[in-house]
């Protein structure tokens, strides 16, 4: 996962400009620590930490087109890359990166080259020629990406928040799915799907079972597809259901290198797995039976509750929020990520993602119907890039490791979202994501198929929350929360957890404007606001763990054919 700061609007740019970007590089030069690149022109100075994991050779960056007109600093990897550099004549490309066909078709179609990538990215790019700039964002916002203006006016882009501290007044996250042309002068949104605006998917006469099919062929491409890589890969292996299906489908395909169509023995025939959690947790106990019967190399950190503790600080620098939620899976997250870039491990596929597309979360058994089940699967998909997302990219990336989320996969998605709403709802008996479990039953033990989900957090073990929650009761005074909106009037705490959480935020970023970029609504168990009406014992509660969904949680399900 790499990291860039771009500088633009400049009238003439001047020593002291470059060096404040490089200065403002170095801040996140965690996200790409194998080597620094930097471009500066006349009005304009774009600077990127790499992290080499396709053509480490040659691929460093920024790149530039072969009349070194265009420049192009990108945070990503495009997984269709080769089937677009098939479109040019020999000659086109100066590297083998994936990222270079960006250049080929902003020459072609200029800011309507959006729609052709399939990846996970966010770039700057320069054309010199024109003195013109374009910023862009992937289709969720999988990669981060931050703007903000200084006090003379200059815009700036950077891949974490922290590399604008101190430089500009404002600062403000820049939109998921949209691009910023400076010849068009603004924000468009370039992402948006039918199904965002349907209220319901109707039954189109597929059967649950041949949606289940669906899902499975779509799936087991879209992994292929990312496991393109010219360095050690590994898996997240938590023993969810998530986890264990990409890693089920990785391991079928990871002794052949798919960048030869399957031709060529891998470079890295074995597949690592990982998983973290404190001792005899239940995400272990599964995971260890997943890895077992996928044949992976399994590695299990066992975290304990003090070494978390002291590394929520470094957490919420790293991730940039003092969200619950975030604050608690991505600490036993970071723990991992160390260990994995130990191992010499540089790129991990997760499974993030699938309880947004299928209403995975425990309390989508609340829904009261089609409709909002649909409509809360939108709302949740639409906020990704706040939370989870933020957390799998920044906590990975945190070590230099790179995250990839196959079922964010942008063909994928098309593909889960046009499945009818009733093949996804769970209610009675029917366990949430049902399609899923079904699509992937012969590839996994039945204990991991049919187990119930539970949220990162609580997986790793419960005492770990319980812990957190106790220790913030004990460090923040009842006097001090009394006062937690005047000491913090944007996004006011809710609770002790909040507050404490906050406090350690506000000591890294301090500016109102940094503040706002953290995402603050009433959850419970990863809901939105919007569907606490489902249920009044909701409307009453703020709690993030899945946990507190009583009654849903406890649940023994039958499977489907016992």
């Amino acid at each position: 996962m790499c990291g860039f700061v771009g500088l633009f609007d400049v009238k003439n740019v001047d020593g002291s400009l470059r060096a404040s970007v490089l200065e403002a590089s170095k801040r996140i030069r965690h996200r790409g620590p194998d080597w620094s690149g930097v471009f500066t022109g006349e009005h304009c100075v774009i600077s990127h930490e790499r992290l080499a994991i396709v053509d480490p050779l040659s691929g460093g960056q920024p790149l530039k087109s072969r009349d070194g007109n265009l420049i192009l600093a990108v945070n990503g990897e495009i997984y269709n890359h080769q089937t677009i550099r098939s479109r040019y004549p020999e000659g086109t490309f100066l590297t083998n990166s994936d990222c270079e066909v960006i250049l080929a078709l902003y020459k072609d179609m200029g800011d309507r080259l959006f729609e052709e990538l399939n990846g996970i990215f966010a770039f700057c790019l320069y054309d010199r020629k024109e003195d013109r700039y374009l910023v862009g964002r992937d289709h969720f916002g999988i990669i981060p990406l931050y703007q903000g203006w200084d006090k003379d006016g200059h815009y700036w882009v950077a891949s974490e928040m922290k590399a604008l501290d101190g430089l500009c007044d404002t600062i403000t996250e820049f939109p998921a799915g949209s691009y910023y042309d400076s010849r068009e002068g603004k924000v468009v949104q370039w992402y948006h799907r039918d199904w965002m605006d349907k209220p319901v998917i109707a039954d189109d006469g597929r059967t649950p079972e041949q949606c289940a099919g669906d899902v499975r062929v779509a799936l087991e491409a879209a992994v292929k597809r990312q496991l393109m890589s010219d360095v050690p890969y590994g898996v997240l292996l938590s023993g969810g259901l998530d986890s264990s299906v990409i890693a089920a489908i990785t391991a079928r395909y990871a002794k052949k290198r798919v960048e030869s169509q399957d031709t060529e023995v891998a470079w890295w025939p074995r597949l690592h797995s990982f998983a973290v959690g404190l001792a005899d947790s239940p995400d272990l106990k599964a995971a260890r039976l997943a890895a077992k019967a996928l044949g992976t190399v399994h590695h299990e950190v066992h975290f304990t509750i003090q070494e978390a503790l002291d590394a929520v600080d470094d957490v919420i620098y790293h991730l940039e929020t003092y969200d619950i939620t975030t604050v608690r899976a991505a600490t036993p997250m970071y723990l991992l990520a160390r260990f994995i870039k130990s191992m010499g491990i540089k790129m991990v596929l997760t499974g993030e993602g699938s309880d947004e597309l299928f209403g995975g979360y425990l309390y989508f058994h609340k829904a009261p119907n089609a409709e909002e089940f649909h409509q809360e699967s939108v709302r949740k998909l639409g906020k990704l890039h706040l939370y989870d997302l933020l957390r799998a990219n920044k906590a990975l990336a945190a070590w230099g490791v790179e995250g990839r989320v196959p079922f964010l996969d942008k063909e994928f998605i098309d593909v889960a979202m046009h499945l009818p709403t009733s093949v996804k709802m769970c209610s009675g008996d029917k366990i949430e994501k049902w399609v899923v479990r079904k699509a992937f039953e012969d590839m996994l033990p039945a204990e991991i198929v049919w187990r119930q989900k539970e949220q990162f957090s609580d997986g790793v073990g419960y005492s770990w929350i319980d812990t957190l929650k106790e220790k913030t009761s004990r460090e923040v005074s009842d006097e001090e929360f009394s006062h937690a909106a005047d000491r913090f009037p944007i996004n006011p705490p809710a609770t002790k957890e909040e507050y404490y959480y906050r406090v350690l935020f506000t000591r890294h970023f301090p500016t109102a404007s940094e503040a706002k970029c953290v995402p603050h609504e009433a959850s419970v168990a990863c809901s939105t606001a919007t569907a606490l009406k489902w249920d009044k014992m909701f409307q009453n509660m703020d709690e993030p763990s899945g946990r507190a969904i009583y009654g849903v949680h406890e649940k023994a399900y039958r499977r489907p054919n016992a």
